[in-house]
């Protein structure tokens, strides 16, 4: 059951946060491993940012052998100069982050939108978090793939969801990762680093 995987895995960093105790990378990696599964379930349009998020997600996996905390991890490429240098933890964090921001919205957008499309959510969720950071041959090639997106019915099965089941999980991620994705942009904002690059 992926969609509940990733409500749990996440309702256990969103504990972290709210506890204000340092969220751990390896905690954090693996929570958002369980995302990847949505973004191959949906198709072509997201083809790029699959593999994006999953190396990305790989790359923190692999970081969280040498630091503890995600603090600890974004002080570190300060104290280097490396924070927006590309392949950067830092700068994978946050590229993880939109990620699972967009997914956010696209559960908030598939919860609030009637029928069996998904080309309205997918395309809001996209416009909204991801699109305003890439570039013009991606967004058409994005914009192209979203003619391929599976009907709502066609993910919950491959998701082994019923609609009611899925709605309860898609609105358990969406409570349990906005308090993550805050303290996320938090650590970059505390820091003065921004989060718009």
């Amino acid at each position: 059951k992926p969609l509940r995987n990733m409500a749990d895995s996440f309702k256990g960093i969103a504990t972290t946060v709210t506890s204000q105790t340092l969220v751990e990378v390896a905690p954090f990696s693996r929570a958002c491993s369980h995302v990847s599964v949505l973004f191959g379930y949906l198709g072509i349009a997201f083809k790029f940012a699959e593999m994006d998020y999953v190396a990305k997600v790989g790359d923190l996996a692999e970081a969280s052998k040498s630091f503890g905390t995600l603090k600890s991890l974004l002080d570190h490429d300060i104290e280097q100069n490396s924070v927006r240098k590309a392949g950067s933890h830092s700068r994978n964090l946050l590229r993880v982050k939109r990620g699972l921001d967009m997914v956010r919205v696209l559960f908030e957008k598939m919860l609030a939108t009637e029928g069996n499309s998904l080309k309205v959510p997918a395309t809001v969720a996209y416009a909204q978090v991801l699109a305003p950071h890439h570039g013009w041959a991606i967004r058409k090639a994005v914009s192209a793939g979203m003619y391929a997106l599976p009907t709502k019915a066609q993910l919950l099965k491959k998701l082994n969801e019923d609609e009611t089941s899925a709605m309860v999980q898609m609105q358990n991620y969406i409570a349990a990762s906005a308090p993550v994705i805050l303290y996320i942009n938090e650590l970059f904002f505390s820091r003065e680093l921004g989060i718009d690059w």
